[in-house]
Formats: C-alpha cells, structure tokens, sequence
C-alpha cells in the first residue's frame, strides 16, 4: 500500500495516473477527513472512482455510490461434486436463459409478485413506467459485466455465482437523486472540481430522501439476486437430481453506503466497486469471462475501513475492447466452457483482456482478506442483447 496525497493506494502499479487524481479529487471534499482508500481494481468513473472507499461525515456524494445502487454478488456452493454435473451443459445455460431474463431493459413478460415486505417500494413516488420496472425488472441480471456461472472450487465442488444490481429503478433513482444534488451546488454556488461530486449535507431533505432511496435499492438488489439464485438453482437441480441442495450462501454488495463507527467517530462509509471486509466478512470477488473467482474473508484492515476489491477491474474501456480485441480471441478464451459463443461478437467488451489480471489484484490485497476457495468457471451466461 502506499500512501498518495489523501489517498492511500492498494496495487499501486496496477493503477493508472489519471485515476488516482480522480480519487484525490474525492479526498479534498471538506467531509472527507480522513484518507481515501484506493482497491487494486480501481479505475476512473463518472464523478468519483470505481474501486474507492471514501469515509464521508455530514454529507454523502450519491455519484460516490454509483447508478447501479446496491450492484453485488452472490455465491451458493452446492453439495455436487464435478462428475455429478452432465457431460453437457447447454442444456442448463438453455434452463437459465428462460428463467433469468438478461440484457439492456430486459425483464420479465409479466411483473413479478414475490418482491419482499421488507423490501417495499421506495419512498419517492414513482411514474407508472418505473413502478412496473419494479415488478417486471425483479429476479433479472442486466447486461454489461452482469453474469451468471456455474464454477468449480479446489476441490471440485459445485457453485453457482452471480453478479447484479438494482436494475432500471436503481439507476433511475440514482440518477434522480444526483441531478438533486447538483441542483443543491446551483442553488447555494458551491463550486466542486468536479460536477459529478455534487453531495446532500444532513439535515437537509435532500439528505433523507438520498438515504431512503438508496437504501431501499440496496434492499431491493440483494432479494433480486437472491430471486435468481433461487431460479438457477431450480434449473440446476432438474439436469442433475432432487438431491441436489444449497449448502452455503455469501450475498454482499460492492455499490453501497452504510452508516459505520471508523476510527472512533460515525459516519457513512462508501464502496464504489469494494466490498465490505470486517474481520470474519464473507466476500465474493470476481474475475472475468475465462478467469477465476475467489470466495474470501475479511481481515478487517482499518487503513481500508474494513474494505478490499469488487473484483478484477477494467483495463480497456468498453469502445477500446471493441476496436483492439476480437470474438476469435474471445472464443480462443473461453475454450473447454459453456457459453453464449452465437453471441461472441456483442460479449467483445466483456473479453478477459479488456480487465485487469484477476491474480494481480488479489496478490496486492493480501492485507485485505484471506482466500478461502478458488472457483474456475464451468458455464457463463451474460447479457448479450
């Protein structure tokens, strides 16, 4: 770790010039008093850096969090062993594709009328149209770096790991909550370096409203991964048996805020693209199509604030993985697994090559956590549409 002007830097080699100013940007926000943590997957994003973990006190940044509030993981280990699994796999990814809609805006044909009591609705009222992506848009994955797989661990037993969010109405929360915020810096002319880093102070309306909103999203993302746990797992046990049974469940999210005791004083810690690490935490760190996961624990490293990484992190942006890399290589990198190979050419900008070596950030967050599995994928499905 090293320490960079109020930012302190995991895998610092790893990590371009340009994001680490944007984090130091965060840093200098009068509530940031103490130094900005920096994860080994960290790269620039709109507003405040994806990989960064900020101790906000009397004011929270809501593009800090993110658009896709509440985004995360879950992991489920099976009581399978590898050759309990059928030769083929294409008819499994055929099962999830029906049950786990996937893509830009895609959801279920029908609203989905299982959304937890304690989920409820968010506080803000809400139009038709993002009332029924509520409803519509529960228990789906999304597109992007959204995924689903079936992995094997070191001892080739049986996971199912998935990757997603609040969907539409996180985002368009979010959204809502950020142009507020930035409507707030107008009203009273505050100036920022960045106008992505408009923030709500407490006491404010605008502060509760963020507060609620975001945590409801937060709520409504871990039931929605927990949804398609649930349908995968359904699916899972028709190719293989009834005996098949969930032995373990890790869901954590890696976009949130929450209100915690640090270094002696309360305040809102955020994690945009870091997961929560406190000692004996539970965490899912992904990799990339073609690469590992890894299953972890927290060692509770308080220079963090209990933190470490989301996973492997980009290295090319999106349009620079469509005009370097290629569906051949893509295809080349996913040999021996089951996947969406008809849509090779729309996964481009998922290619293992336009992230960060996944072995790379883990060596550089040894102070971080501890691995306790290594999962290698068997079955990948994404949101190619």
């Amino acid at each position: 770790m090293e320490r960079r002007d109020r930012v302190l830097v995991w895998g610092a080699s790893q990590i371009e010039e340009a994001t680490v100013e944007q984090a130091q940007r965060t840093a200098r926000l009068p509530f940031v008093r103490e130094p900005l943590a920096l994860m080994p997957d960290a790269h620039v994003g709109i507003g405040a850096t994806v990989g960064s973990v900020a101790f906000m006190e009397g004011a929270l940044v809501p593009a800090a969090v993110g658009v896709d509030i509440g985004c995360g993981m879950i992991a489920a280990r099976t009581n399978l062993s590898a050759d309990q699994l059928p030769d083929d796999l294409a008819p499994l990814l055929g099962l999830i594709e029906q049950r786990v809609p996937a893509g830009v805006g895609q959801g279920h044909a029908e609203a989905q009328s299982d959304l937890p009591e304690t989920v409820g609705l968010p506080t803000s009222e809400l139009g038709p149209r993002d009332a029924a992506k509520v409803a519509q848009q529960f228990g789906t994955l999304g597109s992007g770096n959204h995924f689903l797989e079936v992995c094997l661990d070191e001892d080739e037993r049986v996971w199912i790991v998935l990757h997603s969010g609040s969907r539409g109405i996180g985002k368009t929360l979010a959204e809502r909550h950020i142009n507020a915020a930035k409507a707030v810096m107008r009203r009273y002319f505050i100036e920022l370096e960045d106008p992505d880093l408009a923030y709500v102070a407490e006491g404010t309306a605008e502060f509760d409203a963020y507060i609620a909103d975001m945590l409801w999203a937060q709520r409504y993302a871990a039931a929605n991964r927990g949804k398609m746990m649930t349908a995968a797992m359904v699916s899972l046990i028709e190719v293989t048996s009834d005996a098949t049974v969930e032995v373990e469940r890790i869901n954590c999210h890696h976009n949130f805020a929450a209100h915690e005791h640090q270094r002696g004083r309360d305040g809102w810690v955020i994690r945009k693209g870091a997961i929560r690490a406190r000692r004996d935490d539970r965490g899912v760190i992904p990799g990339s199509m073609g690469t590992s996961s890894y299953i972890v624990t927290g060692l509770g490293n308080p220079a963090s604030f209990d933190s470490c990484s989301h996973g492997a992190g980009r290295r090319l942006s999106r349009t620079a993985a469509r005009r370097e890399l290629t569906a051949e290589s893509l295809g080349a990198a996913m040999t021996g697994k089951t996947w969406q190979s008809d849509e090779a050419e729309s996964l481009v900008d998922e290619h293992p090559l336009a992230y960060k070596d996944v072995e790379e950030v883990m060596e550089a967050q040894r102070d971080l956590v501890r691995i306790d599995h290594r999962l290698k994928q068997v079955l990948n499905y994404k949101g190619a549409k």
